[in-house]
């Protein structure tokens, strides 16, 4: 896997994958203007898009009949450089129709717990946890 950051100028910074998309980030400069997510928000963000790929995987596998999936990601870092993730808690909001609880559970442990490259990495330092929702749209 390959990918390229560029610096743009004061705080900002754009990634482009081998695929050729394209994100801009960085921090607050001098002007206190935040010109997109830090890089540690881009990590939690893939965080949580790697984990709800899974889950959306294994639902469907699971002929689940799932609308929507939303992970809300909230975590805390350490105090002292190089300030780590130190405490992630992901809540999974799963909407469809007559979706099974304890499917919903062992699709987001198996994600957590055994698929999820970025979880796992972050699983040396941070302690992980994870609960769930699941919402009804209509009959099953």
């Amino acid at each position: 896997m390959k990918t390229q950051v560029k610096w743009a100028g004061q705080r900002l910074f754009t990634g482009q994958s081998a695929t050729g998309h394209t994100i801009a980030f960085g921090t607050a400069g001098e002007d206190g203007l935040k010109p997109g997510p830090s890089p540690m928000e881009l990590v939690l963000i893939g965080t949580g898009g790697c984990s709800a790929y899974d889950v959306v995987s294994i639902l469907e596998k699971g002929r689940q009949k799932i609308d929507d999936v939303v992970v809300e990601l909230d975590a805390d870092r350490a105090e002292t450089e190089p300030r780590v993730f130190t405490r992630i808690h992901m809540h999974f909001i799963v909407t469809g129709r007559g979706i099974d609880p304890a499917r919903v559970e062992r699709a987001i442990a198996l994600s957590v717990e055994k698929y999820c490259s970025a979880s796992a990495m972050l699983a040396a330092t941070a302690t992980l946890t994870h609960d769930f929702e699941v919402r009804e749209t209509g009959a099953a």
